[in-house]
């Protein structure tokens, strides 16, 4: 399966509150296990800087890890990005048949 990577940040309200922060984490997976149960997830961060949570991914093609940003986006997030992650070994082979 694909790998992708998301990004995302949390709007203001989100992070005024932030004991209620394990809560909503909560929800937003049992969202996106119910609604886009193909979903696998490798890792989870949290950051410092421009965005506030990493995770990795597997998802089956581009609409479900569409599906995760847009889940993300409907429990407080105010940007998620899913970005696609190539393997480096495959990102050599890809740069041979160039």
């Amino acid at each position: 399966m694909p790998t992708y990577v998301l990004m995302s940040r949390l709007s203001p309200e989100v992070t005024r509150n932030m004991r209620n922060r394990e809560e909503i984490g909560k929800e937003w997976k049992q969202r996106i296990a119910h609604q886009v149960p193909e979903v696998r997830w490798l890792a989870h961060y949290a950051l410092l800087g421009p965005y506030d949570f990493l995770d990795i991914y597997e998802a089956p093609n581009e609409e479900a890890a569409a599906k995760v940003s847009m889940i993300s986006l409907t429990l407080g997030a105010v940007r998620a990005e899913s970005w696609t992650a190539i393997p480096y070994a495959r990102f050599l082979e890809l740069s041979k048949e160039v």
